[in-house]
C-alpha cells in the first residue's frame, strides 16, 4: 500500500479556537475536576470553574501590560500546574505561546526572543530568570523583555499574583474580545524545533491544530479516553508539542490532569495519583523494565522474572497473531499467562500506580520486545508517530486495531502516503501551518499538492499501519524524546585541531555520545610539542592527555546547548573517515547512516560502558 487515509470524525467551526473547547467543558459540569495539585502526600482537585477563573484574571493581567491579540508569550518552566495555566490565559488574551525547554541554553534562548520577539517571558525560577535576561541583552531586547515567575521564589520581578492583580481593571468584554478574535487558522503557538543544520526553526501550531486533534482523538481513542473518572499524570516536558496536545485533549474532555516534574518524585506521584493512563516515552519503559528485573534478580527471583518475561512476551505474540487471523493463545500459554498475572504482573502495574491500563508511547521508537512484554503484563502501549510539525501523532495503534511493531493507522483526518523513496508523507488537520518567518523552509517542507515531507522512511501494510524503518534526516531522537541536532555540535567540536570527524550519536539512546576519529597529522605534531614524538594515532586513542584535550573540546560543544543535547561520553577511534573508507561523500560530507553501521561495535562499547 503506497496511501492511508483516516476521515475526520468531528468537524469545529472555523471561528471556534481551543479555549472554547474549555468553556464548553465548564459550562457542563464547573465543579467538573481537571487538575489535581499535589500537598504533601494528597491531592487536592481543582474544579473547572477554579481553573477557569484563574486564567481569565491571568489573562487579563497580560492584556492590562499591554499584550495583544497575536502577540508571542514565552513560557520556561519544568512540567507543573502554572505551566498550563499561563498557556491556556495566553490563549484567552488571544496571544501565542512560545514554550522553551527549562535546560535550554542562553545561546538558544537568545534565538528565540530574537525569532519569536515575546513582550512576556514565565519563568520557574531564578535561574530562569537569569537566563532570559542574558539572552535577551544578547538578542537586543533587554528593554522590551518582562520576565514573570510562575512560583513564590523570591526574586526580582512581576509574579502571577501581581500580574493577575494588574488585571482587575480589565472588563469581561475587553477579555471576551480578545479571547474570540482568533480562529481555527490562527496561531496558538510557535515551538522551535531544531533543524539538522543551522538554527532552529520555529513551527507555527494553529488552534485548529490543537483543537481538532483534541476533539477526534476522543472519538478515537474512547476506551480510556471517555472513561469514567479518567486521569493522567503529565511528566513529559511542556515545551514538547506532544504534551500540550494532551493537555487540550484533557480539558476537552473533562480528563482530570495533574502534573509531575521531577524525575525523583515521579514513581512516588504515580502510586499517589493513580492515573488511568500515560503519555510516556520509551526511555520510561526501560527503565521500569530495567529496574524489575534488577530488583527481582536481587530477591534471588531472576528466573521467575524471566519466565514471566518470556511468558508475557510470547502471549501479547500470540494475540497480535490472532489479529491478523491467527489462532491466538494457546491453552498452555493461557493458564501460563493467568499463573503470572496473579502473582508477577501486578506488581509491576503497581509500578504506574496499579490502575493504568493503556499508555501511549511517542517521541521516538519502542523496541517491539518491551512492547510485548508491557502488554503481555497487562499494560497496553499504544505507540504512535508524529513530529513536531505533525502538532501529535499523525498515526496511532489503536486499542481495537494494534500491531505491535507498527506505529498504527493515521488519526482521523489525516492521510498518511509514500513517494518513491519510501518517504513518508502527511496531510492532515494536526499538519502546522509553516516555519515561522521563514517561507524558504516551508516551501521546501511541502510537495506541490501540500503533503508534509517528514524526512522519514516507512512502509504501509494492506490494513493502512505504517511501519517506520529509517530516517532521511539527521535529526537525533533519544530514548527520552529529546530532539537533538548533531550538525552544530559536531562543527563546535572540529574546532580542536586534533578532531578530523566527529559523529554525534543518540538515536533512540538514554544520552547523547560521540565518536571521534582523530587527525593524524595534527596528533603528530601535537605529540611533538608534547613530549611524545612517535605517537601513533593508535596510541592517541588511549593518551590521557589526548583525552583531556578532546574532553575540553567536548565541554566547549556542550556550551552551546541544553543539558539533554550534551555529550556525555565518547569514543575515540583509531581511524579517519575518508571518501575510499565510503564515509565521506566525494564534497566531504559525513555520511552518518555509514559511519553507524560501521562503527556499531564501537556504540555498543560506547553505552554498553556507561552501564557499567
Amino acid at each position: 500500500m503506497r496511501e492511508s487515509i483516516s476521515e475526520l470524525l468531528v468537524h469545529l467551526p472555523s471561528t471556534s479556537n481551543t479555549t472554547d473547547l474549555l468553556l464548553r467543558t465548564h459550562d457542563a459540569d464547573p465543579w467538573r475536576p481537571l487538575y489535581a495539585l499535589r500537598e504533601g502526600t494528597l491531592w487536592r482537585d481543582v474544579s473547572a470553574a477554579e481553573f477557569l477563573q484563574q486564567v481569565t484574571g491571568l489573562a487579563k493581567g497580560l492584556i492590562a501590560h499591554g499584550v495583544q491579540p497575536g502577540d508571542a508569550v514565552a513560557v520556561m518552566s519544568k512540567t507543573r500546574y502554572e505551566w498550563t495555566l499561563a498557556d491556556v490565559a495566553i490563549w484567552f488574551a488571544g496571544a501565542v505561546t512560545v514554550p522553551i525547554y527549562e535546560t535550554s541554553s542562553a545561546h538558544q534562548v537568545a534565538w528565540i526572543l530574537e525569532d519569536a520577539r515575546p513582550a512576556v517571558v514565565f519563568v520557574e525560577d531564578r535561574r530562569m530568570a537569569d537566563v532570559v535576561l542574558d539572552a535577551a541583552g544578547r538578542a537586543g531586547r533587554l528593554d522590551s523583555t518582562t520576565v514573570v515567575r510562575l512560583t513564590t521564589e523570591p526574586f526580582d520581578g512581576a509574579s502571577l499574583t501581581s500580574m493577575t492583580d494588574a488585571g482587575a481593571a480589565v472588563t469581561d468584554g475587553d477579555l471576551e474580545t480578545a479571547r474570540s478574535s482568533r480562529g481555527l487558522a490562527d496561531t496558538a503557538s510557535i515551538v522551535y524545533t531544531s533543524g539538522t543544520t543551522g538554527r532552529p526553526k520555529g513551527c507555527v501550531i494553529t488552534h485548529g491544530n490543537f483543537a481538532l486533534f483534541a476533539v477526534n482523538t476522543l472519538e478515537f481513542l474512547p476506551e480510556f479516553l471517555k472513561e469514567e473518572h479518567a486521569r493522567t499524570l503529565m511528566f513529559l516536558p511542556l515545551a514538547h508539542v506532544l504534551a500540550r496536545a494532551v493537555q487540550v485533549v484533557c480539558f476537552t474532555g473533562g480528563i482530570t490532569l495533574a502534573h509531575s516534574g521531577s524525575a525523583a518524585q515521579l514513581l512516588e506521584d504515580l502510586t499517589t495519583f493513580r492515573p488511568t493512563f500515560l503519555l510516556a516515552v520509551p526511555r520510561i519503559f526501560e527503565k521500569i523494565h530495567a529496574t524489575a528485573g534488577q530488583r527481582a534478580a536481587e530477591a534471588g527471583k531472576g528466573r521467575l522474572f524471566a519466565a514471566a518475561e518470556r511468558t508475557a512476551v510470547a502471549y501479547s505474540r500470540a494475540v497480535d497473531a490472532r489479529g491478523r487471523g491467527g489462532s491466538g493463545p494457546s491453552p498452555v500459554l493461557r493458564v501460563s499467562h493467568a499463573v503470572f498475572d496473579r502473582i508477577l504482573y501486578p506488581k509491576l502495574r503497581s509500578v504506574f500506580g496499579g490502575d493504568v491500563r493503556y499508555t501511549v508511547s511517542g517521541a521516538s521508537p519502542l523496541s517491539e520486545h518491551l512492547a510485548h512484554f508491557f502488554r503481555g503484563a497487562g499494560i497496553m502501549v499504544q505507540e504512535g508517530y508524529g513530529l513536531t510539525e505533525s502538532t501529535a501523532p499523525c498515526t496511532v495503534n489503536t486499542v481495537r486495531l494494534t500491531r505491535v511493531g507498527s506505529v498504527g493507522i493515521p488519526m482521523p483526518g489525516t492521510s498518511i502516503r509514500l513517494d518513491a523513496d519510501g518517504e513518508v508523507q502527511v496531510r492532515g488537520v494536526g499538519i502546522f501551518a509553516g516555519y515561522h518567518r521563514n517561507d524558504e523552509a516551508t516551501a521546501e517542507a511541502f510537495t506541490t499538492d501540500g503533503y508534509f515531507r517528514t524526512g522519514d522512511i516507512g512502509s504501509l501494510d494492506d490494513d493502512g499501519f505504517l511501519t517506520i524503518t529509517g530516517r532521511k534526516k539527521d535529526l537525533l531522537v533519544t530514548a527520552g524524546g529529546k530532539n537533538v541536532a548533531p550538525g552544530p555540535l559536531e562543527e563546535k567540536l572540529r574546532e580542536c585541531p586534533l578532531v578530523a570527524q566527529a559523529v554525534v550519536v543518540g538515536e533512540g539512546r538514554p544520552f547523547i555520545g560521540a565518536l571521534i576519529a582523530l587527525d593524524r597529522e595534527a596528533v603528530a605534531a601535537w605529540a611533538a610539542g608534547h613530549g611524545k614524538p612517535g605517537l601513533t594515532t593508535r596510541q592517541a586513542t588511549t593518551d590521557a592527555d589526548i583525552l583531556a584535550e578532546l574532553q575540553a573540546a567536548v565541554d566547549a560543544a556542550n556550551t552551546t546547548v541544553s543539558r539533554p543535547e550534551q555529550i556525555r561520553r565518547f569514543t575515540v577511534l583509531d581511524a579517519e573517515f575518508t571518501v575510499e573508507s565510503g564515509h565521506l561523500t566525494p564534497t566531504l560530507k559525513l555520511k552518518r547512516a555509514a559511519v553507524v553501521a560501521d562503527y556499531a561495535d564501537a556504540l555498543e562499547e560506547l553505552y554498553g560502558a556507561a552501564g557499567r
